[in-house]
C-alpha cells in the first residue's frame, strides 16, 4: 500500500488516533474471522434438515442440499454486513447469524409455519428494531442503563464466551442423562479429560497464554494457526474423526466450490399472521425482538470496554451507527433466509489481538465473502484450535469486575446476577434481564424509585413479560 493510500485509510478509520496500526487491524480482523468462522458450519446444522410445518426444508429438497445453501447464505450475509459495520460505524465488530436466535427460529417458529413465514417474522423484527433506533428509543435505553450495570454486562459476557470455548472444545460437557444427577455439566467426558482434541485445546490455551504474557505480537493468531497445523498432523496420524466435532482438521479435497444461494429472498413478511393468528405471531415477534435488542447492546459495550473505546458514560463511539447497522443486519439475515444476523462477542478475540477500528471488520467481512467460494477451507480449523482465544479474552474481560462497587448492594446484587446468569443460563439476554429487573426492584423497596430512569422501568417490565412468555403464550392462545 502506498503512503498516500495508507494515509487515507488511516484517516478514514482513525487508526493512529485510536492507538492502533494497519498490521494490528489486519491481524485482529483475521483472528475474529477464525474465532467465528464456525457459524458457516454450525448455522446449516441448526437450520438445515429441520422441516417446517409443511414438511419442507430450508433452501433445498434434501438435508445435504439445504445445508450447502444455508452455508453459502450465512457466509454471504456475514461478509456484507460485517463490511458495512466497518465502513459505516468504524467499529471492530463482526456480524453473523445469531446463535440461540437461529435455534429459536428453527425449533419454535418454523415448526408452526412455513420457512418463508418464519423468515418473514425475522425481517419484520429487524425492521421494528431499525425504527426504534432511528427514533432514538434504542439509544435512549442504552444511555439509561447505569454504568456499573454495563460493566457487569461486559464481565458476564466474558464468562459466557469462556464457557462457550470450554464447551466447544469438549473440556466441559453436558451430563448425558441429567435425571441421574443434580450436576448439569462435567469435566470432559465422564468426568475426566481424554482424547486428542481436548489435548489440542489444552495445549492451545497454554500456548496463547504463554505468548500473551510474553507480549508476542499476533499471539492469538499464532496460537490458532499453530494448533490447526498440530491438529491436522494428529488427525493424519491417529485418525480421531468425529471426536473433533463440527470440523475435522484435514486438507480438503477441493478448494473452490460454486455457491448455491437457494435461501436468498425466501421470506413472506406477514405470512405468519394469517398462518397461526395475530396473537401467536406477535408473541413470537416480541420474543425475537427482546433477545436481539439487548444482546447487541451488551456485546457492543463489552467490545468497547475491552478496546478502551468507551467514554466516561460507558458509550462506544458512533453508538447510533452501530445500532443502525445491527438492526439492518437482523432484517437482512431474514431476507437472506439464514436467520437474524447480530453482533458477535467473538469480535473480542480480534480486539484482544489489537483491533480498534472498523478496518478489522472490513478484513473479517472480506474473509467471510471469500468463504462463500472457499467453504472447504473454513472446515479445516477445528474448534479446539480456535476457542483458546475465547478463554483468554474471557479472562481479559473478567478483569473489569474490579470496577463494580461491591459494597453497594443496590448495584452489587443486580451486577452479580447479570454476571453469573449469562453462563449459568447460556443466555446473554437472561443475564441482562435479571440484572435490570432486580436493580429496579431494589431501588423501589428502598424508597429510591425516583432515582430510576423511566426507561429502566419500561425495559424491566418488558423483561418480566419476556421471562413469563411461556405462560402468557398459553394463556393468550
Amino acid at each position: 500500500m502506498s503512503a498516500v493510500s495508507g494515509n487515507v485509510v488511516d484517516r478514514y478509520f482513525q487508526i493512529s488516533e485510536r492507538g492502533s496500526s494497519l498490521g494490528r487491524e489486519i491481524r485482529g480482523g483475521v483472528v475474529t474471522f477464525f474465532t467465528m468462522a464456525y457459524i458457516v458450519i454450525l448455522n446449516p446444522l441448526i437450520l438445515g434438515g429441520v422441516p417446517d410445518v409443511d414438511g419442507n426444508l430450508l433452501g433445498g429438497d434434501t438435508p445435504e442440499a439445504s445445508r450447502v445453501a444455508i452455508a453459502a447464505g450465512t457466509a454471504l450475509a456475514a461478509g456484507l454486513l460485517t463490511v458495512l459495520m466497518g465502513v459505516v460505524a468504524n467499529y471492530p465488530l463482526a456480524l453473523a447469524a445469531g446463535l440461540g436466535l437461529n435455534a429459536f427460529v428453527a425449533f419454535a417458529i418454523a415448526s408452526q409455519m412455513t420457512w418463508a413465514d418464519a423468515m418473514g417474522l425475522v425481517v419484520l423484527e429487524g425492521l421494528i428494531i431499525l425504527v426504534l433506533v432511528l427514533t432514538g428509543f434504542r439509544t435512549a435505553v442504552f444511555h439509561a442503563i447505569p454504568s456499573h450495570l454495563k460493566t457487569a454486562i461486559s464481565v458476564g459476557i466474558g464468562l459466557f464466551i469462556a464457557l462457550v470455548g470450554f464447551v466447544d472444545a469438549g473440556f466441559v460437557t453436558r451430563i448425558p442423562d441429567a435425571s441421574l444427577t443434580t450436576v448439569p455439566v462435567q469435566l470432559g467426558a465422564g468426568g475426566q479429560l481424554s482424547g486428542w482434541p481436548v489435548l489440542v485445546f489444552v495445549v492451545g490455551v497454554l500456548l496463547v497464554a504463554a505468548l500473551w504474557v510474553r507480549k508476542v505480537p499476533g499471539a492469538i493468531l499464532i496460537s490458532i494457526l499453530t494448533m490447526t497445523v498440530v491438529a491436522i498432523v494428529l488427525e493424519s496420524i491417529v485418525e480421531v474423526g468425529p471426536a473433533w466435532g463440527l470440523s475435522v482438521p484435514a486438507f480438503p479435497d477441493t478448494i473452490v466450490d460454486t455457491p448455491n444461494f437457494g435461501t436468498l429472498g425466501e421470506f413472506n413478511l406477514f405470512g405468519s399472521f394469517s398462518g397461526i393468528g395475530a396473537v401467536a405471531a406477535l408473541l413470537l415477534l416480541f420474543t425475537l425482538l427482546i433477545a436481539d435488542f439487548f444482546d447487541t447492546m451488551g456485546t457492543m459495550t463489552a467490545i468497547g470496554a475491552e478496546a478502551g473505546l468507551l467514554d466516561e458514560e460507558g458509550k462506544p463511539p458512533h453508538t447510533e451507527r452501530i445500532l443502525v447497522v445491527d438492526s439492518i443486519a437482523a432484517a437482512a439475515g431474514g431476507a437472506a433466509g439464514v436467520s437474524s444476523n447480530t453482533s458477535y462477542i467473538e469480535s473480542a478475540s480480534g480486539v484482544g489481538e489489537g483491533a480498534r477500528t472498523g478496518l478489522a471488520s472490513v478484513v473479517t467481512g472480506a474473509l467471510f465473502l471469500l468463504t462463500v467460494f472457499l467453504a472447504p477451507l473454513a472446515a479445516v480449523i477445528p474448534s479446539q484450535a480456535a476457542v483458546p482465544a475465547l478463554v483468554l479474552v474471557g479472562f481479559l474481560m473478567m478483569q473489569q469486575v474490579a470496577g463494580i462497587p461491591w459494597d453497594d448492594v443496590e448495584i452489587a446484587l443486580p451486577a452479580f446476577l447479570t454476571i453469573v446468569l449469562m453462563p449459568f443460563t447460556y443466555s446473554i439476554t437472561a443475564g441482562i434481564g435479571a440484572g435490570f429487573v432486580v436493580f429496579v426492584f431494589l431501588k423501589a423497596v428502598r424508597g429510591k424509585a425516583r432515582q430510576v430512569h423511566p426507561l429502566m422501568w419500561v425495559v424491566s417490565a418488558l423483561f418480566v413479560v419476556y421471562f413469563a412468555i411461556g405462560p402468557l403464550t398459553d394463556w393468550l392462545t
